[in-house]
């Protein structure tokens, strides 16, 4: 079986086992975490670190970290892509202390990140019956990234296996970026939201929830949670009361 098939199979069987239908995937790192218990990151990176997954083999916990960017639409692709390589067990296959993954599994995880985000039926249920696919326009395209906030070249595969554009429409397609469709197509404003949202550090849920717990009981300092979230100690201890939680005073004994 080819690494397409294999990826766009499993992708329609994640979304599938956990109920997600065909519609666009919203805040994707929940959506992983919520679906999978993985722990999910967003951290500040190089920018020639996308993402990495590592598994705690001790404790059989597995995490996924992605960096944080000015670019959402590469931050949901490095999550999916990333997702793919779990699923398929790829952590597991390579030789101990090996970087990155053998061809056939960067390519097989690759397909199932276009699949996840941009399911096939998904697509023809949002753009029904279009006219020829060689007078596709443009407009289709930043409509597909929109919605699925996809990169423009995963829209633009995306649409010709769908039938929507043929392959000299997809390679015309493959060059326009986000930012460039965003204004030329009036939903900047979006695109400048996503970007601040992505560029953000953070933290597991999971991993927050405990610690918000351990601090309101008393055992845990709130600048451990400030160092967790990557906001200051000042900023915790107003959020943290602000929503009602105070630490537990706990009686002091004479030594």
């Amino acid at each position: 079986m080819s690494a397409e098939v294999e990826g766009r199979t499993a992708a329609e069987r994640f979304r599938e086992e956990r109920n997600l239908g065909v519609q666009p995937l919203g805040d994707l790192i929940a959506i992983i975490e919520r679906a999978t218990g993985i722990n999910v990151a967003a951290l500040e990176a190089d920018q020639d670190h996308h993402g990495m997954m590592v598994r705690d083999r001790q404790r059989d916990v597995m995490f996924i970290g992605v960096a944080s960017t000015r670019r959402p639409m590469r931050q949901r692709k490095t999550l999916a892509h990333e997702l793919g390589h779990v699923l398929f067990g790829d952590a597991m296959g390579g030789p101990a202390g090996a970087w990155g993954h053998p061809p056939f599994e960067e390519s097989r995880a690759d397909a199932f990140a276009r699949h996840l985000l941009v399911p096939l039926d998904g697509l023809r249920e949002f753009l029904g019956e279009r006219g020829s696919p060689a007078k596709a326009e443009l407009s289709e395209l930043s409509e597909v990234v929109q919605r699925f906030l996809v990169a423009p070249p995963i829209a633009a595969i995306a649409l010709c296996q769908a039938g929507y554009i043929d392959d000299a429409t997809k390679r015309a397609w493959l060059s326009p970026t986000t930012p460039q469709l965003a204004t030329r197509f009036g939903w900047s404003d979006q695109y400048r939201a996503l970007r601040e949202e992505s560029a953000r550090r953070r933290a597991p849920q999971r991993l927050l929830g405990r610690a918000v717990n351990a601090y309101a009981e008393g055992v845990l300092s709130v600048q451990a949670i400030a160092t967790l979230r990557g906001i200051t100690r000042q900023e915790a201890e107003m959020e943290l009361r602000d929503a009602g939680v105070v630490p537990v005073r706990r009686p002091r004994f004479a030594g």
